[in-house]
């Protein structure tokens, strides 16, 4: 990762990261954010100090200095890196610290549920950046084998 660079360890397979995560990506015109999905196969969260159990708990962030931010702070050093700190800053008052950080470990246990009750699932088994999420009709159940079919095979 180049000096001066944040990463952004996000989850590939939770709609409101992917979204969150191309918004970011559209806004870093300078290149300062670096991204990595925990969802795919090849990541490894040792090389940070973590477990994938932390990492998939909570969003996590590196600084370039490596240390590891985690929740929170891992958005506003995103935002920052893309020129939005300004847009973040008031989440650094003590009060309104505290309450986002309880928010967020709400929204962190329920992410992935509550974008699918959105709506908002993969088309394919592993999600990640670009993916576009589906809006898909409710799935039909399979076919159901008549009385006679299941008897046929047992004859």
């Amino acid at each position: 990762m180049p000096e001066g660079r944040f990463k952004l360890l996000y989850d590939g397979e939770c709609p409101f990261c992917r979204r969150e995560v191309e918004w970011l990506r559209r806004r870093d015109r300078d290149g300062n954010l670096a991204l990595e999905d925990i969802a795919d196969p090849g990541f490894d969260p040792a090389q940070y100090g973590l477990t994938r159990e932390e990492v998939a708990s909570v969003l996590h962030g590196i600084l370039p200095d490596g240390r590891v931010v985690r929740r929170v702070e891992a958005i506003r050093q995103a935002y920052q890196a893309v020129g939005l700190g300004w847009l973040v800053a008031p989440t650094r008052l003590p009060v309104v610290r505290w309450v986002l950080d309880g928010m967020y470990g709400v929204f962190a246990r329920n992410r992935m549920s509550w974008g699918s009750l959105l709506g908002r699932q993969c088309e394919s088994t592993k999600c990640g950046v670009g993916a576009v999420p589906s809006h898909r009709e409710p799935a039909k159940p399979p076919p159901h084998k008549g009385r006679d079919e299941d008897n046929a095979s047992e004859a």
